[in-house]
């Protein structure tokens, strides 16, 4: 497994916010994803998938998940089929075991105690992030939440980011985004913010995240505040 790094943004003031990724970032959700796959392969009569190796598939959605489970990508003409099978199958599984990573919820309220503002911005349908974020425990609500169909754009499309930049009225400069995938550092840098790269979520091995060049790479929710500039006692 390649080493993670932690690299520190050159900033001398505070983001006025910070906007996540929910699955990988905020939300470890790969068992209820990956259970969601499973349900159709068991319908095909076949073996179910090993969670190490839908995991690291995760963060990439619906229709990485259905290539790996049957070999069907977006260009098979069937995909809409498999696509809204496994969206019904994931309805079924969606919230079994909502979970946030460990100290995610203590960071959240460390960003609000400097008067910084959270946000989500995810690629997930609308009808499932509205259904798992209150199941999630966050002791503090986010101030803004998109959805990968909230808008005729999702990520890596800087859209989502900047619609959600105004809902809070925050320029995108004084914005900070975190993902654990390569679409949400471009959709980021897109939007004209900072980024920081969650290493604690869904990424392979192979994956050269030293190549998709986030402003920071946070091994843990602990380095996202040394990444933005705050001192805490946090840990």
């Amino acid at each position: 497994m390649q080493p993670f790094f932690f690299k520190p943004i050159n900033s001398n003031k505070l983001p006025r916010a910070v906007l996540f990724d929910l699955d990988g970032t905020l939300s470890d959700s790969a068992h209820d994803l990956g259970e969601a796959l499973n349900i159709l392969r068991r319908r095909e009569n076949l073996p179910d998938i090993a969670f190490d190796k839908i995991r690291p598939i995760a963060n990439h959605g619906a229709n990485a998940l259905i290539k790996l489970g049957f070999g069907i990508d977006e260009n098979h003409p069937d995909h809409q089929i498999w696509r809204k099978a496994y969206l019904d199958a994931y309805a079924q599984c969606f919230d079994r075991k909502p979970l946030l990573f460990n100290n995610i919820d203590r960071m959240l309220r460390v960003l609000s105690q400097n008067g910084i503002a959270y946000g989500i911005v995810t690629n997930k349908p609308k009808k499932f992030t509205d259904a798992l974020i209150p199941k999630l425990g966050f002791t503090i609500k986010p101030q803004v939440v998109v959805s990968g169909n909230t808008l005729p754009f999702a990520k890596p499309h800087p859209a989502p980011l900047l619609y959600a930049a105004e809902k809070i009225q925050v320029s995108p400069s004084e914005c900070v985004y975190i993902g654990d995938a390569l679409r949400d550092i471009e959709a980021g840098k897109s939007a004209g913010m900072q980024t920081i790269l969650a290493a604690w979520g869904y990424i392979a091995d192979n994956e050269k995240i030293e190549e998709w060049k986030a402003d920071c790479i946070a091994n843990n929710p602990f380095e996202v505040l040394s990444c933005i500039g705050l001192q805490s006692d946090f840990i």
